[in-house]
């Protein structure tokens, strides 16, 4: 069985002509227009969506949708999450990008392979991706997920190696 990821939410209707207004993740336009096809959960269903169009618009993509062409048949869909299938995105990953399901629980480790912690979510704050580590002593710590500081992440080895500079763990 397919797994599927969400890539936006349906914030509104645009026009009469059945056109959604559409959030998406920040940085990720090229990706989101791109797409042919997202999904709908509709009780323990996805559903498939058509996509027609798709045009940005300040920070929100328009989209139509194959056979929805006025408010009242999209409004069903109003503040319903989009998916794609985990494959379309494992397409589209970079080399040095990752899936934030796959980075949570891993073991985080400094260069002289001393265990620190495990991560325990990854977050932005406008500037950079930040991992969420959990210490040894139980505190949550904020590392830059920036290769100054992250050298090697292997999902394989289920291993975060990260440059402990002074005062980012204590």
């Amino acid at each position: 069985m397919a797994k599927y990821i969400s890539v936006g939410k349906i914030l509104n209707f645009h026009g009469i002509k059945g056109e959604a207004k559409v959030g998406f993740t920040k940085n990720q336009e090229d990706f989101f227009c791109s797409l042919k096809e997202v999904f709908v959960k509709t009780d323990n269903d996805y559903r498939s969506l058509k996509i027609e169009s798709v045009r940005l618009h300040k920070n929100f993509a328009l989209v139509k949708f194959e056979g929805i062409n006025s408010i009242n048949e999209l409004l069903d869909y109003k503040g319903a999450f989009l998916y794609v299938e985990e494959e379309t995105i494992r397409e589209n990953l970079e080399e040095d990008e990752f899936l934030i399901d796959e980075l949570v629980g891993l073991e985080v480790f400094d260069e002289n392979d001393k265990k620190l912690g495990f991560v325990v979510g990854v977050s932005n704050n406008g500037a950079s991706d930040l991992l969420s580590v959990k210490t040894n002593s139980k505190k949550v710590v904020l590392i830059p997920f920036v290769k100054a500081i992250v050298t090697d992440v292997s999902i394989r080895d289920k291993k975060v190696v990260i440059k402990n500079i002074e005062g980012l763990i204590e």
